[in-house]
């Protein structure tokens, strides 16, 4: 296993990549589904605003700053103990590995928000979004994360 500052200081990459890519799906479905980009990354803020948070459509520094760095915490938290548990096999560079371990990682994260989270701490996008695009979402989160681990060890 990795040591906590290895895991801390990979987790801080993975932790963006996977982020970033999650917050485009979540902007591309959101558009579709809720006819707002930005609607499904507001509605993360509820944690501290409420459920007014997964009402707004637009932009706003309030809802979608404060929704975009509840979940970039989150993901990141998330990456970090993706590099703890996992960073050995991840560190064989082997695709298929890294792959498989950020896709569980990420079912391991939807079922724990879903299932052992109180609502209040729940992501909120799933106020704004299908059942069918939050798993879409999950697997953006999942090759982002794979993303992240492959970029760390391309050297």
């Amino acid at each position: 296993m990795s040591d906590w500052t290895t895991s801390l200081q990979r987790g801080l990459v993975g932790g963006a990549t996977s982020s970033i890519v999650s917050t485009a799906a979540l902007a591309m479905l959101g558009r579709t589904e809720a006819g707002s980009a930005f609607a499904p990354t507001n509605a993360i803020s509820h944690w501290i605003w409420g459920d007014e948070a997964a009402e707004h459509d637009g932009f706003s520094l309030k809802y979608t700053i404060t929704g975009y760095a509840i979940h970039h915490v989150s993901a990141t938290f998330w990456a970090v103990l993706f590099e703890k548990l996992a960073g050995e096999k991840l560190d064989r560079k082997d695709l298929r590995v890294t792959l498989a371990t950020s896709a569980a990682t990420s079912a391991i994260s939807c079922f724990v928000d879903y299932k052992l989270t109180p609502e209040r701490l729940k992501p909120g996008f799933e106020k704004r979004l299908s059942k069918k695009s939050l798993a879409g979402v999950y697997a953006a989160f999942a090759v982002g994360m794979a993303l992240g681990a492959i970029a760390l060890r391309r050297r």
